[in-house]
């Protein structure tokens, strides 16, 4: 969702408003973008201008804003928080994940994003990806995307100069009352942009759970992956301000597929399976070749 403001009380996340000062330290907080919202804790999206008979007419196809997309991404995974050093905790994460954005890169699921157009190109299905971090100092929770910004700076000390890193940031701090799974957002570290996300500990979390069924994966890693890939199809499309791809309520493509699946699987490049949703795609909903989303419109394509 677009730099959505809501209240902080209803959804535990502490930004009043999103890009304005942290009251804690004084300084800028990155916007936070592509909220994976927990099921059931969805906001309703802001007003339409024209009424109730423009709410009725308003278009679901995405719209260009003006902003870049990436072409390529550069990722390196972070897991930070004691209990990565825990291997009842980590079980089978840290190895899926590694095998989830390996077997990403110019899978059909990445190829779901590739028709969406910016300033510097057109994004593409590559993803490099260049192992992970382990960071056991105490992890804080997603209430500060300045917080988990720092967190990236402090681990990725030589970010990508093209500006196409991508520093996903895997907590073990439970999601507790919060109203949502993951977000991303953009900021600078070392005075290059980088992309980065924010997912909280999801291990028995219902709220986050795809409930995969098939393909032998842990709970907590299967819940993961699918909002990583909500996320990632996000950052792609939708990177920083002043944005590329959203719809007239602030939805990016993954905001739009959220919670639907249409087959118990998709298979990736290196022949993984995951239980994972689809991201939208213009094109299909034009030409009524993608499954439907919560609200029947058929746009998602998941690449299987």
């Amino acid at each position: 969702m677009k730099e959505f403001i809501f209240p902080v009380a209803a959804f535990g996340l502490a930004i009043s408003a999103f890009g304005q000062p942290a009251a804690s330290t004084g300084a800028a907080e990155p916007p936070v973008l592509g909220i994976t919202w927990a099921r059931g804790f969805e906001p309703a999206p802001p007003p339409v201008v024209g009424g109730v008979g423009a709410a009725r007419t308003r278009s679901p196809l995405m719209l260009f804003h003006g902003g870049k997309i990436m072409p390529t991404v550069n990722a390196e995974a972070i897991f930070w928080g004691p209990s990565w050093t825990n291997s009842a905790f980590v079980g089978d994460k840290i190895t899926g994940l590694d095998s989830w954005y390996t077997g990403f890169s110019l899978s059909n699921y990445a190829k779901t994003s590739d028709e969406y157009t910016g300033t510097n190109g057109t994004v593409g299905a590559s993803l490099n990806y260049l192992s992970h971090a382990i960071d056991t100092s105490k992890a804080t929770g997603g209430n500060s995307t300045l917080a988990i910004l720092t967190e990236v700076c402090k681990e990725i000390t030589v970010p990508d100069a093209t500006g196409n890193g991508y520093y996903p940031v895997y907590t073990d701090v439970k999601r507790g009352t919060a109203g949502f799974c993951a977000w991303h957002s953009a900021g600078t570290c070392h005075n290059v942009p980088v992309q980065f996300a924010f997912f909280f500990n999801l291990d028995g979390d219902p709220g986050c759970d795809p409930q995969d069924k098939t393909t032998g994966h842990s709970q907590g890693l299967a819940a993961l992956a699918n909002v990583s890939g909500h996320e990632l199809s996000e950052a792609r499309t939708d990177p920083a301000t002043p944005g590329a791809w959203y719809d007239s309520s602030g939805a990016e493509n993954g905001d739009k597929c959220a919670w639907t699946f249409n087959v118990p699987s998709v298979t990736f490049l290196n022949a993984t399976a995951w239980k994972i949703q689809g991201e939208w795609s213009n094109n299909a909903y034009n030409t009524g070749t993608g499954y439907p989303n919560s609200s029947g419109q058929r746009g998602c394509l998941d690449g299987h």
